[in-house]
């Protein structure tokens, strides 16, 4: 089977990372999991815990909040799919390595729209060097409310950046909706 990129869209609580396990599922057996997500808080350690006890036992996981590519050179060993769950999270520790708001009034969004791009391309790279299937995880947040606070709406652009990135780059991108993949790269209109 032809090596693929794959992207998973949707809201909170829509399906995205249940999907993106069934599709490496049925892709291949031997998957690598990287997980961007760091326990800020206990409801965010009980969001990873629930997450982790719904993965195969047989598939490695890679704690990765930044370093995405790196890390993911260094561990793919003999991996055959790639799950990087997600994107959201990955975007949001560039902004903000340590959670902390306050560091975030400073924060200069163009050098993290660089060093997010220049992440995103060295993902996409390890795909090609290794020919390894990868599913990324995202949420699409650009449908909703205007955030109030210029580090939100700074947040909500970077991520829609990224989404458009990998989209555009994607062999294919399935949008979420109530636990339902809409598969979007076949119903596009858009001219290439």
């Amino acid at each position: 089977m032809k090596a693929e990129v794959i992207l998973i869209l949707g809201g909170a609580r829509s399906g995205k990372s249940f999907f993106a396990q069934q599709l490496a599922t049925k892709l291949r057996r031997r998957v690598l999991f990287i997980a961007t997500a760091t326990p800020m808080d206990e409801e965010m350690r009980r969001r990873i815990e629930l997450h982790q006890k719904t993965r195969p036992s047989a598939w490695r996981t890679l704690e990765a909040p930044t370093g995405v590519a790196k890390a993911m050179r260094e561990h793919i060993a003999d991996a055959e799919v790639v799950i990087l769950d997600c994107l959201t999270l990955l975007v949001a520790n560039l902004m903000s390595p340590s959670h902390d708001p306050a560091e975030l009034e400073g924060v200069d969004y163009e050098a993290v729209e660089r060093e997010m791009t220049t992440e995103l391309e060295a993902i996409l790279g390890c795909v090609e060097d290794s020919s390894v299937s990868l599913i990324i995880v995202s949420n699409e947040v650009g449908a909703g409310l205007v955030p109030p606070y210029p580090s939100g709406r700074a947040f909500r652009d970077l991520l829609g950046e990224a989404n458009q990135f990998i989209a555009e780059r994607a062999d294919k991108v399935y949008m979420m909706v109530a636990g339902l993949p809409l598969e979007l790269k076949t119903l596009s209109t858009r001219d290439d």
